[in-house]
């Protein structure tokens, strides 16, 4: 897929302007950000739009990312995961939600409890829902909070997700997912394809699996960047811990 680097970038910027407003992104809006015309902005969404990474609601004419834009997204935060784009602009943001995760985590003496408060952080931190395996166990916390994103005022996308979680545990145990950072955007999740929901979890060593997992599922659009760093820190963080 050969992009060039203005298309890459405002790929890029429709997806994170997107997950911050949850708004269909105008031509008008990366016009200003890129300092051309609309026109020129249209037809470079346009030819986004032929690739397949972003698409037009029915309701507006605005553009979102699709699935495969926010793999595209998520691949190039990976390439460049030494210096992520959202937390190399807020460094202070990622220390405090880094810190915070350590304070509370580290005060608890028992494995189980120190891989729970490490999930309750992530929810408070992500606004996701959080999950953990605990000895054969999933762990969730926060799916009321998951609930209240706009996205899931359609009730069909509510009970896909249910149904997800209900086979989330047994699909971990006999899947194993082996590479430290997963993550399953949208279509990619093996179970529940239609929840347009993305799973970000880590693999890490604890006293009950040398494959023990801990992360969030929340809406395709959410802060990539934030999310996959701040799950990627937590399972190294309790890795060393435990």
């Amino acid at each position: 897929m050969e992009l060039t680097s203005r298309q890459k970038e405002i790929l890029c910027q429709i997806v994170e302007e997107y997950a911050e407003t949850a708004a269909p992104v105008g031509s008008m809006t990366m016009a200003k950000l890129f300092k051309v015309s609309p026109a020129t902005i249209r037809a470079e969404m346009a030819k986004l739009e032929s690739l397949g990474l972003i698409a037009q609601p029915h309701t507006s004419a605005g553009r979102v990312p699709t699935d495969a834009g926010y793999r595209f997204y998520v691949n190039r935060l990976e390439d460049e995961k030494s210096s992520p784009r959202e937390y190399e602009q807020d460094r202070k943001g990622y220390e405090r939600g880094t810190h915070a995760i350590t304070v509370r985590v580290s005060s608890q003496s028992q494995a189980d409890a120190a891989i729970r408060r490490a999930v309750d952080s992530l929810v408070e931190l992500t606004g996701n829902l959080g999950l953990a395996t605990i000895g054969g166990q999933l762990y969730l916390s926060g799916i009321s909070q998951l609930f209240t994103q706009p996205e899931f005022l359609d009730t069909r996308r509510v009970q896909a997700v249910a149904k997800l979680l209900d086979n989330l545990e047994p699909w971990l145990r006999e899947t194993a997912p082996g590479e430290p950072l997963n993550i399953f955007i949208g279509r990619e999740n093996p179970i529940g394809k239609n929840s347009e929901v993305s799973l970000i979890i880590s693999k890490f060593r604890s006293p009950f699996s040398d494959k023990s997992y801990i992360g969030v599922l929340g809406p395709t659009r959410q802060n990539y960047s934030k999310v996959m760093s701040l799950v990627r820190y937590t399972g190294n963080m309790l890795e060393e811990l435990l």
